[in-house]
């Protein structure tokens, strides 16, 4: 992305008129300056236990968690329709829940096993997979809680290994999400140690303690767990944005291959700021309570769903996002399809 392109004199009425080059559909087209395409999108994928079984998420209109076996038959209609990812994320069993996370580098965990089902199928389909514990932890934070603390550097032991676990069950991604200091360097240097240097890894650099991921929470069950705690001591604050730049700055320099702006379209000043700081792959997620609330105004007929749709996604494009994580994606690939 470059800076503004307005010349210094830009001309005045009648002889400047902005409207001749919207007059028609195809000049429309010719003088667009973004586009968004299926190339764009990764579809976050719910996966609970159970065979042929589906659960509908109440909170997120049309999303549901997914047997494993199910999700593989879904994600191949993803990959049929062009989508270049997607993330996985598990609805684990409260039983195996525990204080220390055990279950986050159980090989056998519901993670592992959907990353090796979508492997077995052949899916010409990357898989992202998250690296924070809060899917794992009875108290439903992203990392180990030590007298009533999130503790930061006894929880980078516990990410490096669910990291090389995951590598191990077929993970294309790494996804560090949990917001711990130096994090993405301890994943990079357990994934090069154990034999893993092509994983890449997807940093969530900046991470807002955002109102916006309830929907999420009811998804993968860890609503009821973290109850009426929050994680503002290590997600961003919302009033922040240059902080976010060092946040970024830290984590390319750990070794991060693509750096993630979440929420989305609450932040996409710092989306812009990102991709024009540091010129990496950036991405975008288009979080949950971004879907529902799109989806609940749509099903008051409040707005067009499909034209919203298409509209928010191509708004981060526009901030320079190189990729949306959005639970739209199959939708919008169907839309982009069609025309």
């Amino acid at each position: 992305m470059t800076g503004p392109r307005v010349p210094p004199d830009p001309g005045s009425f009648p002889h400047t008129r902005l409207r001749r080059n919207r007059r028609s559909d195809w000049s429309r087209r010719l003088v667009a300056e973004h586009r968004l395409s299926v190339d764009d999108l990764i579809w976050p994928v719910f996966v609970q236990e159970g065979q042929k079984s589906r659960t509908a998420v109440p909170s997120m209109p049309g999303v549901e968690r997914l047997s494993v076996d199910l999700a593989v038959e879904a994600i191949a209609e993803a990959a049929e329709l062009g989508i270049p990812a997607v993330a996985v994320f598990p609805a684990t069993d409260p039983a195996r829940k525990t204080d220390d996370a055990r279950e986050a580098i159980n090989p056998e965990n519901l993670v592992c096993r959907a990353v090796r089902a979508i492997k077995q199928a052949r899916l010409d389909i990357g898989v992202i997979c998250d690296v924070a514990l809060d899917p794992y932890t009875s108290h439903g934070h992203d990392g180990l809680l030590r007298a009533g603390s999130v503790v930061n550097d006894e929880t980078l032991e516990v990410l490096k290994k669910q990291a090389v676990v995951q590598a191990r069950a077929g993970c294309d991604v790494i996804a560090p999400s949990d917001m711990m200091d130096g994090r993405v360097r301890a994943v990079r240097t357990a994934l090069d140690e154990a034999g893993f240097a092509n994983v890449q890894i997807l940093s969530y650099a900046a991470k807002y303690a955002s109102a916006f991921y309830g929907p999420f929470r009811d998804a993968v069950g860890s609503a009821a767990s973290l109850g009426t705690g929050d994680k503002r001591t290590y997600q961003m604050d919302p009033a922040n944005g240059d902080e976010a730049l060092r946040e970024v700055a830290l984590d390319i320099a750990e070794g991060a291959d693509m750096v993630m702006v979440k929420p989305g379209m609450p932040y996409l000043d710092v989306i812009y700021r990102v991709k024009e700081a540091f010129g990496m792959p950036t991405f975008a997620y288009q979080v949950s309570g971004e879907f529902a609330m799109i989806s609940a105004a749509a099903q008051n007929g409040w707005l067009s769903r499909e034209k919203a749709i298409l509209e928010s996604l191509l708004a981060f494009k526009r901030a320079g996002a190189d990729g949306i994580l959005t639970y739209f994606a199959v939708e919008a690939a169907k839309l982009l399809r069609a025309g």
